[in-house]
């Protein structure tokens, strides 16, 4: 099995076309450094949305997270934008049947589970879904995950800021040398933006869908 996520920006039509360029090239840049890393392949299309596809379906949420705190952390002075910049995102899991070179020509039940997760998504939230063909671990993960939205919907900026370097494995010492401020500080942005509680959600999820993957439900 396989994961495809598939994400939509939030309020896309209220963004100047630099913006959105600034926020599709952040996205593209994370997606890149995951396919160096890891086996994945990504596209952009409708100008506001991306898909990619995960290889490992345990990572899935991880790249989920680099996304949304690369995204989060961009600097927007538009005043028709109400909060960070942000993504709907929707992780399948399950087969792929048909790879074609363009992901957008590829098919399979990873990609129907995104896409129809996606499109129960209306208005501000949720905005993080997984759909498997496992119920109870849908509705466990989407509890999770509504959990998690009303976490990051209190965060700030600088929140984002410091979680993203801290999911890249960064020590607090190294966040307050890239970001030029105190250790202290950085110890405080960790706590208001439950660092540790989204450590925790990020093991369970890999150790939940590992064991679903060897499962093969």
């Amino acid at each position: 099995m396989q994961a495809v996520i598939t994400g939509d920006l939030i309020d896309s039509t209220k963004y100047t076309s630099q913006e959105l360029d600034t926020i599709l090239d952040i996205v593209n840049q994370e997606f890149e450094h995951f396919r160096l890393a890891h086996d994945a392949d990504f596209k952009i299309f409708r100008g506001d949305s991306f898909q990619g596809i995960v290889l490992d379906p345990t990572i899935a949420l991880d790249l989920v997270i680099a996304i949304k705190t690369a995204v989060n952390k961009i600097p927007i002075k538009n005043k028709k934008i109400s909060g960070l910049p942000d993504f709907r995102i929707a992780i399948g899991i399950g087969t792929i049947n048909l790879k074609r070179e363009s992901i957008l020509e590829s098919n399979g039940e990873a990609f129907q589970f995104s896409g129809r997760a996606l499109d129960t998504m209306k208005g501000d939230y949720p905005r993080l879904l997984l759909k498997t063909a496992d119920d109870d671990l849908n509705d466990e993960f989407n509890v999770h995950f509504s959990l998690f939205d009303s976490v990051t919907s209190k965060w700030s900026m600088s929140s984002a800021e410091v979680i993203y370097y801290l999911h890249k494995g960064y020590k607090e010492v190294k966040i307050a040398e890239t970001l030029g401020i105190n250790q202290s500080a950085v110890n405080h942005r960790k706590k208001v933006a439950n660092w540790d509680s989204i450590d925790l959600l990020l093991d369970r999820y890999r150790s939940a869908i590992s064991k679903y993957n060897s499962d093969g439900i």
